[in-house]
C-alpha cells in the first residue's frame, strides 16, 4: 500500500532493512550479504543503490539500504536468481535472528 506522488507519477522506492544476524553467524551473514548486494550492482539497472552497514556498536546488526527505481523494479529484484539463492541461504544456514524491513516512497531527493 504506497501513495502515489501526485498525478500517479513514477515514486523511487526506498527499502531499509535492519538485520540481527544469528548468534554466530555474522560473518557468513556479512560475506553472503555482500555477494548479494555485488549481484544487484552488477545485474540490476532498476536498484540506483544497494548499501550494506555493519554496527559499530553491535557487530551482530547490519543496515540494508537499497533504493529503486520503482515498485517494479523492486518487485524485478525479488525474482532475480543471487536474491533467491541469498534467501536460500539465508534459510538454510539459519543466518538471521531477527529483521525490520522498512519500505518507502523517496520524497527528497527527487
Amino acid at each position: 500500500m504506497r501513495a502515489e506522488i501526485e498525478q500517479g507519477s513514477r515514486v523511487m522506492i526506498s527499502l531499509v532493512i535492519i538485520v540481527e544476524a544469528a548468534e554466530g553467524k555474522a560473518e557468513q551473514f556479512a560475506k553472503f550479504i555482500t555477494e548479494e548486494a555485488q549481484g544487484v550492482v552488477d545485474h540490476e539497472p532498476g536498484c540506483k543503490q544497494f548499501i550494506v552497514a555493519r554496527s559499530v556498536e553491535d557487530p551482530n546488526t547490519f543496515t540494508l539500504a537499497e533504493f529503486y527505481d520503482d515498485q517494479a523494479a523492486l518487485d524485478a529484484h525479488r525474482l532475480t536468481p543471487h536474491f533467491l539463492l541469498f534467501q536460500e541461504r539465508v534459510k538454510e544456514f539459519g543466518l538471521v535472528a531477527n529483521k525490520t524491513p522498512v519500505q518507502g516512497n523517496v520524497i527528497f531527493p527527487l
